[in-house]
């Protein structure tokens, strides 16, 4: 079985290395690894970064975006050029730690399902300013409203899901409102969206965070474009 990782970047220059070797790193015992950098039109030396980290690690894959197009569309596009039956998302910033894969993998397997997502707030030691809380809280509970789900961190990136699954899925979002629409879409086909905890070290927006409360209204309207449009 492979499992490929889709690392979307924009202007990733201070953590894309360390990130790449963290996920290098992962030993997940058979499961082959499959790592894809899209590079989402970054205008720092992001672009010279993968360069060099290609000449370390040649077998992993990359695309540049002449332009910035936003995180659904590098994601989106990491899954078309991917060949894993199972796919997992991998954000560029050191939030995330990609030791995480292990424990959604063997939930995904173990358990016969179809997606595995993992939550931050599933785990008490995460530390999180009051806003960036109260507007995942918003945006979770709507999602459950809307789709009778139970979740409890629809934003998260750690989103595991088999390519059958995905394949019918219809994607078009290409910022970040692509988090809530695929969500909506699975949840819409009936697929059950299991949650483990993750481990979460937050960074600020002085620290590179791009996401803003624009984004927050783009994924209300999503999510009620999902819900009640075809």
């Amino acid at each position: 079985m492979k499992l490929s990782i889709i690392i979307p970047v924009y202007n990733e220059q201070d953590s894309l290395n360390e990130i790449i070797e963290k996920v290098y790193a992962v030993d997940l015992g058979d499961i082959e690894k499959e790592i894809i950098i899209s590079n989402d039109g970054s205008r720092d030396n992001t672009f010279q970064i993968i360069e060099d980290i290609m000449t370390r690690h040649p077998d992993i894959l990359s695309y540049h975006s002449p332009t910035n197009l936003g995180k659904g569309a590098a994601v989106r596009l990491g899954i078309a050029i991917s060949s894993g039956e199972v796919i997992t998302i991998q954000d560029a910033d050191l939030e995330l730690d990609p030791n995480d894969y292990a424990f959604l993998l063997k939930e995904l397997l173990d358990n016969d399902l179809q997606v595995v997502y993992g939550s931050r707030f599933l785990n008490s030691q995460v530390k999180l300013k009051w806003a960036s809380r109260f507007a995942n809280r918003l945006l979770t509970s709507l999602t459950n409203l809307l789709f009778g789900a139970r979740l409890t961190d629809m934003e998260t990136a750690y989103k595991m899901f088999y390519r059958e699954t995905i394949k019918d899925v219809k994607l078009r979002c290409v910022h970040f409102d692509f988090e809530p629409e695929i969500t909506a879409n699975l949840l819409k086909k009936g697929y059950p969206i299991v949650e483990i905890p993750i481990s979460y070290h937050p960074r600020t927006v002085e620290a590179g965070k791009k996401i803003s409360w624009v984004d927050g209204f783009e994924a209300i309207f999503t999510l009620f474009r999902c819900r009640f449009f075809r």
